[in-house]
Order: structure tokens, then C-alpha cells, then sequence
């Protein structure tokens, strides 16, 4: 493909029919052609245009890599959950008719797709592109606090069926006589902040520590009666100097 007639430089697509494993209902294999090497500047319109000539077009997804599902939709005009797609993108071309994925793929090598002409969509570039875009990123800030507001009625909406449904089930045993326990009820239980979960990390050592096996083996038995016999030793000696001391500072001396 080329921009215009009259340009000398070409563009090249790559294009094949959609075959994957398991397909999606938005692109049926027998009826999407699926386009690689689509540059930035080629917009769905374009691309409609271009490949109209094929048969009637459905619909236009494009992706920034190939993918069986359906392009994700922004939920938001501010806060989009899609990432904006840069750079050089894959597309599929769903048709009306099968066999227009056939006259796709059959079209001459030698002739190129004009882009732009008087029948189709203009590519926006230079001065023109750039005002758009600075007009893009221009925000209107009445539609944001009313989309702000109109989430935050929902999100509160939402708590508050949340709570609803949780007091209707506290105290409530279930079929094995287990009671749920959530954030809303009365006895929350221990917080879980870090140094809890450490207080329950040593509790849990400990008890582990308590439950292992002491003297299991004889050679254990021998360990622990040497050292005790040890500690008794040491204590004897200790208590022999204490003694010693103690007569020691009873005694008389006159001068």
C-alpha cells in the first residue's frame, strides 16, 4: 500500500485468514482476515476503506500483538483501563461474507492500496495531527466530576448491599453449623499487622520446639545426663567458694 497515487515509496501488509484454536464469537475464523505490519498513521477507517473493495466490513479490531479475544473497551473517558496502542499493530478485518477473506488474499502484489484518495478518510499528520492531539489532552473538567461522582454513587451503592448481605448472614450457621465472620461484624478478631503475624510466627516455633522429640536416642540420654552432671559439678564448686568467702569474713582479726 501507498499513501497516495502519486507517492513512489510502499508500504507492505502481511495478511492471512484468522486460524486459531479456539475463536472467539467477535472474530469467526471463515469470516476475519487477519493484517500484520499496520504503521501508527493507518486507522481503522483506513483500513476499512482500503479493503472494501473486497466485500461489505463488519467491523475493524486492532491489537498491539495478535490475540484469539476481542480488543479491550475503556470503561472510563479519563481513567482508561486499556493502554493506548504506539507504534506498528496487528489488525483483523471481519467481514460480512466468507469469501471476501479469499478476494483479500487474492489481490495483486503489483498494484497497491491507496490510502488516501477523494472517496476515503484523511491521515491526520503534521500541524493538523498535532493540534488534535493537544486537543486530546485538554481534560473538560465538568464531565470528569460527574464521571467521579456517578462512580463514587455505585461504589457506595455496592458497600452498602455489601453490608446488607453480610448482617443478614451474621450469626447465621451454615449446613455444618460453621458461623462466617466479616469485617462487619462486632468481634473483628486480631488485626493483621506485621507485628502480629510475628508474635504468631515465634508462638508457632515455640510450640514446635516443645513438641520434638528429647532423648529420643540412648547417645541423647548419655548428652544429657554428662551435662547435667556438669552443671551440678560447676554449681558445687560455686557454692564451696561462696561458703569460703562467707567464713572468711566472719573471722577475727585484730590487727
Amino acid at each position: 500500500m501507498k499513501v497516495e497515487e502519486s507517492c513512489s515509496g510502499v508500504h507492505y501488509l502481511y495478511v492471512k485468514d484468522h486460524s486459531v484454536r479456539e475463536a472467539h464469537p467477535c472474530k469467526p475464523k471463515d469470516k476475519t482476515l487477519f493484517i500484520l505490519n499496520i504503521p501508527p498513521y493507518c486507522s481503522k477507517e483506513i483500513l476499512r476503506h482500503m479493503f472494501s473493495r473486497c466485500g461489505p466490513i463488519q467491523t475493524v479490531h486492532l491489537h498491539s500483538k495478535p490475540t484469539s479475544g476481542p480488543p479491550p473497551v475503556n470503561q472510563s473517558n479519563f481513567f482508561p483501563d486499556a493502554p493506548v496502542i504506539k507504534g506498528y499493530r496487528v489488525g483483523y478485518i471481519v467481514f460480512k461474507r466468507a469469501n471476501s477473506v479469499k478476494a483479500a488474499q487474492s489481490l495483486p502484489f503489483d498494484v497497491p492500496l491507496i490510502m488516501q484518495d477523494n472517496k476515503g478518510p484523511a491521515i491526520e499528520s503534521g500541524l493538523a495531527k498535532w493540534c488534535a492531539d493537544y486537543q486530546a489532552d485538554l481534560l473538560d473538567t465538568n464531565a470528569l466530576q460527574t464521571e467521579i461522582d456517578e462512580y463514587m454513587l455505585k461504589y457506595d451503592d455496592k458497600v452498602q448491599k455489601e453490608k446488607e448481605t453480610t448482617a443478614a448472614q451474621e450469626g447465621v450457621p451454615d449446613d455444618e453449623g460453621w458461623i462466617t465472620v466479616t469485617k462487619y461484624s462486632k468481634n473483628k478478631g486480631a488485626p493483621r499487622t506485621e507485628a502480629h503475624e510475628k508474635a504468631l510466627t515465634n508462638k508457632a516455633r515455640r510450640k514446635r520446639k516443645e513438641k520434638e522429640l528429647l532423648n529420643f536416642y540412648s547417645f541423647q540420654m548419655r548428652e544429657t545426663k554428662r551435662e547435667q552432671i556438669a552443671t551440678l559439678r560447676k554449681k558445687f564448686e560455686e557454692d564451696k567458694q561462696k561458703i569460703a568467702l562467707m567464713k572468711a569474713a566472719r573471722k577475727f582479726r585484730p590487727y
